[in-house]
């Protein structure tokens, strides 16, 4: 629900209430429930007016969500996924993630968060719970509240080992907002792996844990260099490589500030064969602030310059304020600017469990666009 649609509510409206849309001739739009949260002030989870937005509504939307993920439960090779994306599962603000029989839910604000105890009991008639953590994402403008977030169930060791097409990840569920891997780049690492990385050098820039750098030793890569702002992404990154029977020390891991890495890459002319450029959606260190809608050309055309002549540059961004065709704009604009030639070899957005729906394109949000440089 926008702000514009929500405008008669009656003042003193609490979270989680239960409301009705019409429109201005009193028809019925929908039915559903109040939270303030960073995209709008609730959502609308049913156009059936009959409809009771009761356990028995939840249990079945849960329950649906789970059939849809069939495959990937069966899936040897991946244990860890998503097993309920808001609203491409009908419950908006609501995301739930496995990681081999532990389970995290994320509430994106205090309405949706109001039916908690619904949510688990559905969740834990549905599943088998080893143990089940929680994610509150309803601070200011929809950022992480610290907390202890084990709600159920037993507490798992960490780290907790979880596959994804083969690759080992170490996860921990009661670190803060991130676990160590981002389940919507699954796709992608395979592609890195399986199809690009045999032979080349690869840089992986803003590296978090070291998830696409992993990918692309197991896939041959001579060597990786992964370069974080953030102290920990060295030890977190080591640790990605020693549980996948990698040799670390083989491997660059630098702890920098990547626009500063730039800087030096191009004066000690240095050169890949891959760049992976995977930036938040906004970042801010010392000297720089970040804003992918802003500045992601200009981080383009850094990678282009130290990116070898017919290599590859894995273009990503998560920022849900525009879309593939505007970021592709974005690289015509960067390479126009280099007066370099390129073309695009293919291109991701969300994998299946991260479902979505035409009416929320916020939703959809991933894009990722692999590039050869010519």
């Amino acid at each position: 629900m926008t702000e514009a649609s929500v405008k008669k509510l009656p003042k003193g409206i609490e979270e989680g209430a239960i409301i009705e849309l019409t429109d201005e001739n009193n028809r019925f739009i929908g039915k559903g429930y109040y939270g303030k949260q960073n995209k709008g002030r609730g959502w609308i989870l049913t156009r059936n007016q009959q409809e009771t937005l009761d356990k028995t509504f939840f249990a079945k939307k849960i329950k649906t969500a789970f059939e849809r993920r069939a495959a990937l439960f069966s899936d040897p090779e991946t244990t860890a996924f998503r097993v309920f994306n808001g609203e491409g599962d009908g419950i908006g603000g609501l995301t739930i993630d496995y990681y081999d029989g532990y389970y995290v839910i994320s509430w994106y604000s205090e309405g949706v968060y109001t039916f908690k105890k619904t949510v688990v009991e559905a969740l834990m008639k549905t599943a088998d719970v080893k143990g089940l953590y929680e994610k509150k994402r309803f601070a200011v403008k929809g950022t992480y509240m610290e907390d202890d977030d084990f709600v159920a169930g037993e507490r798992a060791a960490f780290p907790l080992m979880v596959k994804e097409n083969g690759i080992n990840y170490p996860i921990y569920l009661n670190e803060g907002a991130m676990v160590g891997v981002f389940l919507d780049q699954r796709h992608v690492r395979k592609t890195i792996r399986d199809k690009y990385a045999k032979g080349n050098t690869v840089l992986n820039t803003f590296s978090y844990t070291g998830a696409f750098s992993v990918a692309a030793a197991l896939g041959g890569a001579s060597k990786t260099t992964s370069v974080d702002l953030a102290n920990r992404s060295k030890s977190k990154t080591i640790e990605m490589f020693s549980v996948n029977g990698i040799d670390y020390e083989a491997q660059d891991i630098i702890v920098e500030d990547v626009f500063n890495y730039f800087k030096y890459a191009v004066r000690k002319q240095l050169k890949f064969d891959m760049v992976i450029l995977d930036p938040p959606s906004f970042a801010r260190s010392k000297k720089h602030t970040f804003s992918a809608r802003k500045d992601y050309p200009e981080l383009l055309e850094q990678a282009i310059q130290i990116t070898e002549k017919n290599g590859i540059i894995v273009a990503s961004s998560n920022c849900s304020t525009f879309n593939m065709k505007k970021f592709k704009d974005f690289i015509k604009k960067a390479f126009s600017h280099t007066g370099d030639g390129y073309r695009i070899l293919e291109e991701f957005t969300l994998p299946e469990d991260f479902r979505t729906i035409k009416e929320f394109k916020e939703g959809d949000y991933l894009k990722v666009v692999f590039i050869q440089k010519l």
